[in-house]
Formats: C-alpha cells, sequence, structure tokens
C-alpha cells in the first residue's frame, strides 16, 4: 500500500488542527496595548499546543520519511494519532480561557499523554512492517525520548490537582525535550540515500 495519500491526509489534518488553534486568539476591541494583559493564559496555551503540534508533525513526516510501506495497522494507529492531536485546540482553549486551572491542565496532559502513546504505537507498527534492523528501527533505536515523555505526562497529570502550574512546567519540559532536532532518522537516512 503506498503511504502517499497517509501523508497527505495527515498534513491537511495538521494545517487544521493549526489553524482552528489560532481561530480562538481573538483581539481585543481595544486598541490600546494593555488590552492584550488578559490574553496572556490564551496566547501561552497557544503557543504550547502550537509547538506540541508542529513536533509531532516533524517527528511524523521524518518517521514517515524512514517508511516504504504501510498496512492497515498502521492507517488504524495514525488515524488514532491524528484523533488525539485533533482534540488539542479544546483543551488548548480551555486551558487558556480558565487561566491554567486545575481540570484543563489535568485534560491537557491526558490528551498529550494519549498522543504520545498514540504515536508510540504507530512507530512500533511501521517498524514491524519495515522489519527488525530496517531504517527506521535503526533510528528509532529504543525511543528513550518518547517513554520519558509518556513518564513526565503520568506524573504531571495528577500533579495537576495540587500544582497546576508545575504540571504546566512539565509539558514545556517535554515540549523543549523534543524541540531540538532529534537528529536519529536524518542521520540514520542520509546513508541510506545515498546508497539508492
Amino acid at each position: 500500500m503506498s503511504k502517499g495519500r497517509l501523508e497527505a491526509f495527515s498534513d491537511g489534518v495538521f494545517a487544521i488542527i493549526i489553524t482552528i488553534m489560532v481561530l480562538d486568539l481573538r483581539a481585543p476591541a481595544s486598541a490600546d496595548p494593555h488590552a492584550l494583559l488578559p490574553l496572556r493564559p490564551i496566547f501561552l496555551s497557544y503557543t504550547l499546543s502550537f509547538v506540541f503540534v508542529a513536533i509531532y508533525w516533524n517527528n511524523h513526516h521524518h518517521m514517515l520519511q524512514a517508511a516504504r510501506h504501510v498496512d492497515g495497522r498502521v492507517l488504524w494507529a495514525n488515524m488514532l494519532l491524528l484523533f488525539s492531536l485533533s482534540l488539542i485546540p479544546f483543551v488548548t482553549a480551555w486551558v487558556g480561557s480558565t487561566h491554567f486551572a486545575t481540570w484543563p491542565v489535568a485534560a491537557y496532559g491526558a490528551i498529550l499523554l494519549l498522543a504520545g502513546l498514540a504515536y508510540i504505537i504507530l512507530s512500533r507498527f511501521l517498524i514491524a512492517l519495515e522489519g527488525k534492523g530496517s531504517v527506521l528501527d535503526t533510528a528509532l533505536g529504543r525511543d528513550y525520548k518518547g517513554k520519558a515523555s509518556l513518564i513526565i505526562y503520568s506524573f504531571a497529570i495528577p500533579l495537576a490537582f495540587y500544582r497546576a502550574g508545575i504540571a504546566s512546567g512539565l509539558y514545556v519540559l517535554v515540549a523543549a525535550m523534543w524541540l531540538a532536532p532529534d537528529p536519529r532518522i536524518e542521520r540514520t537516512l542520509t546513508p541510506a540515500k545515498e546508497n539508492d
């Protein structure tokens, strides 16, 4: 099965998610710069979510670059990832409009946890299809960063009920871990492309 349609559909969903999120940024009626101050929580939640969606898009793109084929399991795993990411605009708006309140911050973490699990499932299905020792298997390795992200989310969700600010900080920490480009796939793909 060709992976081209999967990539095109996924790219479209990523673009829609980002578009929906930005629609929640409403300009104040006043021209006074101080009118922007109440929008800080909304802008912060939007920025964090934009970074997460961008991280997922980048990693999704690189992972599919390393894959040669997709099958039904991969298609459904990809749909699970897109489903979880499609919930990000909702929790982003909830977190921003409530000024990072307890339940919204916990729900935000739950959606991030679901997206992280879905991404790992997708990567495992792709590796199973490509085979052990494949370019993708070599590139992803043991995926310590992915597993560490899940652990941090799992810790941050209950923490949100005691210290929502610290839980939010842990989400920022995960984003910062992934902001630095992950060279594993590119480094592994470069020799493979040179041999083609």
